[in-house]
Parts: C-alpha cells; structure tokens; sequence
C-alpha cells in the first residue's frame, strides 16, 4: 500500500498549520514588545483600545473620524487622543494630508520588529 500522497497532503497541512502558528506568536510578540516599551507611559481607555486595534493589523485607514466611530467618542476627543499619541511619538500621520489624513503606529525600535517567516508558502 502506498501511503505518499496522503504523507504529502498531511505534511502540506502541518507546513501551514506550522506557519500559522509563527504567524501568531510573532503578532503576539510584538504586542507585547510595544506595551512592555509603552509600559510607563499613561494612556486612556480609548488610546488603548485603539492602539491595541493598530497593533492587530486594523483595516483600513485609521483617520479622526474612524477614531471616533471606533471608540465612540466626539470627533474632538478623537482628535485630542491622537494629538496626544503623535506628541509622545507613539503614532505618526502617514504620507497624504488635507482631508485624506490618516494615522499609523510608528515605525517600531529595534527588536521590535514582526518577524517574518521563514518557512515558504
């Protein structure tokens, strides 16, 4: 009896669950890096909220009005939470402006970088 396709097939689906898993922890690994950097810095609820939706990979854009619709606050708390977050470093504005302004985590220090993987797809 000759077992290969199903060896191959079952060792197709471990690869993936193996990259799935790595895929996890480093998404978990960098959240903790973040905070543990973050960790004597004060934030409110809503920052928090917010900052933990950036660091699960949000969709979109992340702009004043996303803010405050997430976070169900006035678009002017919004805008002071960011204001906030952009002083102390922790966001920046991406690269369109006016209207079009969004917002996005800093680029991380080193050591905080999202591993990659490094087994192929």
């Amino acid at each position: 009896m000759d077992i290969t396709e199903w060896l191959l097939c079952f060792l197709n689906v471990l690869h993936r669950a193996v990259d799935q898993a790595q895929h996890t922890l480093d998404a978990v690994l960098t959240q903790a890096r973040f905070w543990q950097r973050w960790a004597a810095t004060p934030f409110n609820e809503r920052q928090v909220k917010m900052l933990n939706r950036l660091l699960a990979g949000l969709e979109g854009k992340l702009t004043s009005s996303e803010w405050a619709a997430i976070a169900k606050c006035s678009p002017d708390t919004a805008l002071r939470d960011i204001t906030d977050l952009l002083a102390r470093g922790v966001l920046r504005k991406s690269d369109a402006g006016g209207r079009s302004t969004s917002y996005v985590l800093c680029e991380t220090p080193a050591g905080m970088e999202p591993k990659t993987s490094v087994h192929s797809p």
